[in-house]
């Protein structure tokens, strides 16, 4: 199969806009974590919660400036074998033994790098850093979230294998966009986690599960629709822009069965679980006594050429939606 013919190169367009689970739903993810977190650590992050939102997204505009960036967000786990799980070490010195770590980062890193960044958490919290606290908590958020999009677990990661080329930001972008108005956020309280690498691992798991379902339901709806029906075009940051359907999107989210719904409710449960673990792991500290650090210049200066990149438009590595 030619993956060229796959492409669509205005559907493209919009898709490269849209970050994994959508620059959307990244942030109302974050955002709606805070509130899972117990007495001790609630105003803390309450008092943060614009930079917790606005920088939920940091990891993907980091995927303009650093080649290194794109296989953290996810795993590709078909790639192992019929029965990945059993195949692939959870410990990374186990899997880089077994496999290679340039085999690893081919085939993506993300459950390694939710545990990295929840021991970076737990290192912050210990030197109450609120700098390093908020930065890590943010980008901890967001690979967990990533790890709850089902199309983050496969190399037919956006349908070009199987001619549904566009499925990756129509399932984690589209959908929440139009449809987490209806949605149920109240999840309940944070919980400890024994084993952050282990829960990773199970969060992987999981998604995988669906990502049968995800592309075999959008190919039996592509079936019954027109293609005159089946995209339409929308307004999106002042362009006119080719996209899926209300019509067809409505269609496929009701045949989801609450998929997107329950993922996104997961993903803001754990996201408030590992943040409230790492504070407990950190030895509980008072976080209203913290180091009230700004970013120096040598940060503020990457800061803004990462932003740079980022608004130049051309991601580094394997891109996430083409």
């Amino acid at each position: 199969m030619n993956r060229k013919v796959l492409r669509s190169g205005i559907l493209l367009c919009y898709l490269l806009i849209c970050g994994s689970w959508g620059f959307f739903a990244h942030q109302k993810i974050n955002h709606l974590a805070v509130f899972t977190l117990p007495r001790g650590m609630i105003k803390f992050y309450k008092s943060n919660i614009d930079f917790l939102t606005a920088h939920a997204v940091d990891p993907d505009k980091r995927r303009y400036s650093d080649s290194l960036e794109a296989p953290r967000h996810f795993l590709d786990a078909d790639r192992y074998g019929d029965r990945p799980f059993e195949t692939i070490p959870e410990k990374w010195n186990e899997a880089v033994a077994k496999f290679g770590e340039d085999s690893l980062l081919a085939n993506g890193t993300v459950p390694w790098v939710i545990e990295r960044n929840y021991y970076a958490l737990v290192k912050a919290f210990k030197e109450r850093d609120s700098l390093k606290i908020v930065h890590y908590s943010a980008d901890l958020g967001h690979y967990i979230g990533d790890a709850h999009v089902p199309l983050h677990t496969t190399e037919n990661y956006n349908g070009q294998l199987s001619g549904q080329t566009g499925i990756h930001g129509f399932w984690e972008s589209r959908l929440p966009e139009l449809f987490s108005t209806e949605y149920d956020f109240v999840v309940g309280k944070a919980v400890y986690i024994e084993n952050p690498l282990h829960k990773a691992w199970e969060i992987v798991k999981n998604s995988y599960s669906y990502k049968d379902s995800v592309l075999i339901i959008e190919a039996r709806l592509t079936k019954q629709f027109p293609q005159d029906q089946k995209y339409g075009f929308s307004q999106r940051n002042g362009k006119l822009e080719r996209n899926y359907s209300e019509t067809f999107s409505k269609a496929y989210h009701r045949a989801l069965n609450g998929m997107v719904e329950k993922q996104m409710r997961a993903a803001i449960l754990t996201i408030g679980s590992f943040w409230y673990s790492a504070w407990v792991d950190a030895g509980q500290p008072n976080l209203s006594h913290l180091v009230r650090k700004e970013p120096g210049a040598e940060e503020k200066k990457k800061i803004a050429a990462e932003e740079q990149q980022y608004l130049k438009g051309k991601a580094k590595g394997r891109p996430e939606n083409e």
